[in-house]
């Protein structure tokens, strides 16, 4: 648990540390926002007890209305919509904690990138997950986020027994990068972020936006070798 003098919500006033994660946190979401909407208050709640003694509730509501909009901008605020939101903010909390070393648990933590983050990294994503089994840490984004997971790269994988349905486009974010030890760029160039410190790593892959499900599973089989040789660098397991 960390110690109180350097929590965000930390009472009695704010040590350096909690000062720098504010600020973060403030540009991670940007000042003045209009109060959260109503339908991402449960988000909310619950991102609160989760967070207890590092976030304080302003930064957890500020987190979850900016992730909304990332990734559903206007449209109507249904229970899908809700889910990812939640699920985002929970990422990007969970990286801010980590740079300002309020959690830290040592396992690598790696980031995949691509442009739409539809395809190439949302399966090196459930790759990862799959042969890590909660040894190491992965998430994902793109430059330019789609609005779905390419269906046949979902079919690919899932006959390997990987889902990857659930999955979701999204943006990378400075917190995130920050946070990751590794970064995977694929096919992103030069709109791919590069953070002083980091270890990078460009994967030449085919993308597979538009591609017959044969050449998706040949793309699909690729990663996974890559994957396997990225944890192996890392010292994770695979067996």
């Amino acid at each position: 648990m960390p110690n109180d003098d350097t929590l965000l919500s930390s009472p009695g006033g704010s040590s350096p540390q909690a000062t720098e994660l504010q600020k973060d946190a403030a540009s991670a979401t940007g000042h003045d926002r209009p109060p959260m909407a109503a339908p991402l208050r449960p988000a909310a709640e619950r991102l609160t007890r989760e967070f207890d003694g590092i976030f304080d509730s302003g930064t957890i509501e500020q987190f979850l209305d900016a992730s909304y909009q990332q990734i559903a901008g206007n449209t109507e605020a249904d229970d899908w919509n809700l889910e990812l939101a939640e699920r985002f903010a929970r990422q990007r909390l969970q990286a801010l904690a980590k740079t300002h070393g309020q959690t830290d648990d040592g396992r690598p933590t790696v980031l995949f990138l691509c442009v739409h983050n539809a395809g190439r990294s949302q399966m090196a994503l459930g790759w990862f997950d799959h042969l890590a089994n909660g040894r190491a840490v992965a998430w994902s984004g793109g430059s330019a986020p789609g609005t779905e997971i390419n269906p046949v790269a979902v079919q690919a994988m899932a006959e390997v027994g990987i889902d990857i349905s659930r999955e979701y486009p999204k943006p990378w974010t400075d917190e995130i990068i920050r946070a990751v030890d590794v970064v995977v760029t694929m096919g992103c160039g030069d709109t791919c972020p590069v953070f002083p410190g980091k270890r990078y790593e460009d994967w030449q892959l085919d993308d597979p936006a538009g591609q017959d499900l044969d050449t998706v599973r040949r793309i699909r089989d690729e990663i996974g070798q890559r994957v396997r040789y990225l944890l192996n660098s890392l010292g994770v397991s695979t067996n």
